[in-house]
This record gives C-alpha cells, sequence and structure tokens, in this order.
C-alpha cells in the first residue's frame, strides 16, 4: 500500500495541485520574490508581535521544560523512533503504540490558514510539523515565525518545490542546506526533519540530510487532499486517512482551505477510535 501510495503522490505531477505543482500565478509571484527578497504581507495577513493573543503566549510557555529552557527537539526525551516504512514506533512497552503523527507540506503560505491548522491542534494539544518550503520562508518569514512562537516544529522540504532525484547531487544538497540556513536565520533553530518533494528522493539525499542532522521521512497515510479529487471536499481528507489507518501512521496533509475545515473533525475522530498524537520531538532522529 505504501509503494502505491509513494507513487501516486510521485506519479501525479501532472495534475493541479498546491503538493505537486504550482499555479502559473504562484510561480510567477515566487519568481518575483526570490529576486526581490523578504516582502510584507497585506494588513490582514500582519502578524503583530507586540500584542501577542493569550493562546500564542500559553502555546509558548508549553514549549519551556521544567528548567525554564526551550523544550527543543535536542532535550525531549526520545520515546518513539521511525521504521523503514515511515510508521512511528515506540521504543518500549511503556509508551503509547496507537499514536499518529500529524504533518503539513508546502507552506507556509497565509497566515489565516497556519493560524487555523494550530488553533484545531492546540485544541487537541497536539503537535504537528510543518514542512516548509524556502522560497515560502523568503517571501514571508513573518508567517515561519508564527508556527514556531506557536509551539509546532518546522520541517525541512527542500528549497524549491522540484523533484530532488532528478538533480544533481550537488544542486539537491543545496536545496537542502539552503533551507537549514534560512529557518536558522528566521527562528534560531534548523529543522531536525526532511520530507523531499513527492516523496523522491535517493541514496546521496539520504546522506545529505543525516550530515545535517535530519531524519528523513515521506509518509505512510496519505490524505490526498492535494488531489482534485479531494478539492472543497473536507469529509473526502477525513476518510482518506480513515481508510488507511493504523498504529504510527505518518499523515500526509497541507495547508490547504478543506483541509484546515476538516481538522477538527478528523483529530475527533482518531481520538475516538482511541488515537493520540506523537509530539515530534520525541522521535528519534535515526530511522530502525
Amino acid at each position: 500500500m505504501i509503494a502505491c501510495m509513494l507513487l501516486s503522490a510521485c506519479g501525479a505531477k501532472e495534475q493541479t495541485s498546491p503538493e505537486i505543482a504550482r499555479s502559473s500565478n504562484e510561480s510567477a509571484t515566487s519568481t518575483q520574490d526570490k529576486q526581490n527578497g523578504p516582502t510584507a504581507t497585506g494588513t490582514e495577513e500582519t502578524h503583530s508581535t507586540d500584542s501577542q493573543s493569550e493562546a500564542d503566549i500559553t502555546s509558548e510557555q508549553e514549549t519551556l521544560g521544567d528548567d525554564g529552557t526551550e523544550a527543543t527537539a535536542d532535550n525531549f526525551e526520545k520515546k518513539y523512533h521511525m521504521n523503514a516504512n515511515y510508521y512511528i514506533k515506540p521504543n518500549d512497552k511503556t509508551s503509547e503504540s496507537k499514536v499518529v503523527l500529524l504533518t503539513f507540506d508546502d507552506g507556509p503560505k497565509e497566515e489565516k490558514m497556519i493560524n487555523g491548522l494550530i488553533d484545531t491542534l492546540d485544541k487537541h494539544e497536539a503537535k504537528a510539523i510543518f514542512f516548509v518550503n524556502g522560497y515560502r520562508v523568503k517571501s514571508h518569514p513573518e508567517l515561519l515565525e508564527i508556527i514556531h512562537k506557536r509551539g509546532q516544529v518546522v520541517g525541512n522540504h527542500a528549497w524549491d518545490h522540484e523533484d530532488l532525484k532528478k538533480m544533481s547531487s550537488t544542486a539537491a544538497a543545496k536545496q537542502v542546506t539552503d533551507v537549514q540556513k534560512i529557518v536558522k536565520d528566521t527562528i534560531g533553530v534548523e529543522p531536525q526533519f526532511f520530507r523531499p518533494p513527492f516523496g523522491s528522493g535517493n541514496e546521496a539525499l539520504k546522506a545529505t540530510v543525516k550530515k545535517n542532522g535530519m531524519l528523513y521521512m515521506t509518509w505512510s497515510n496519505g490524505s490526498l487532499d492535494w488531489d482534485k479529487s479531494t478539492k472543497n471536499k473536507p469529509e473526502k481528507v477525513i476518510q482518506n486517512v480513515l481508510d488507511q489507518l493504523n498504529p504510527g501512521s505518518n499523515i500526509l496533509m497541507h495547508e490547504l482551505p478543506w483541509t484546515v475545515d476538516a481538522l477538527d473533525e478528523l483529530l475527533t475522530k482518531l481520538e475516538k477510535k482511541g488515537y493520540t498524537f506523537v509530539d515530534p520531538r520525541s522521535i528519534e532522529l535515526e530511522a530502525r
């Protein structure tokens, strides 16, 4: 099933979807952003650091350890690991096995959607990995700051959303390291998780990811929220996830309006089935 899912996502590039291809307007904007550097968002999308909401402050406090220091992936107790099929498994019998890993690719895009996703994650006391593209961070670094300040985990999704397997090893490595740098420059920490666009990579790319201190992963459960069959259909997003659900599912989702709409009901259904949400920071950075 996993092989089919990967082939489906990787082979669907011809479809018009957020995961597979940018729209012509977005490509034009991206090109301009890369030439001109970071730009400010409009008034409605501007994140004010001077007037943090109570929820933002609470979320930041929850990222602190007992000693008041930031609870980073480095000092978090590692209770889980990822296996060769990208499932999340407990290290021993004392840790809950009926867990899922929540992930969102292709951001950061819009403040409203980011806050919508995180509001729901906070409601369910869940943490997720937001896998970001470097060109988007360059355009709107303030959106990356929202993800970080609200206590969620930032992952590396390469600079451009292109097939790294088709690039030279040098070019692919630059796609990885450039994101590490811009994220570190923006929020002060480097990503510790990497997901290649389309789930497409090779041994050279995996070696680069490991050299940069990250865990390489694709996914084991595809919501298909990027596919045209799911557009504007949150109920389809939910059903696609439930149809593939297993203990340790590594769930692929995206920063999309219908995914925002689906998330609360999805997490509620998962909880009713007895699932909890693994904190990415508790996952070892070596697969086994």
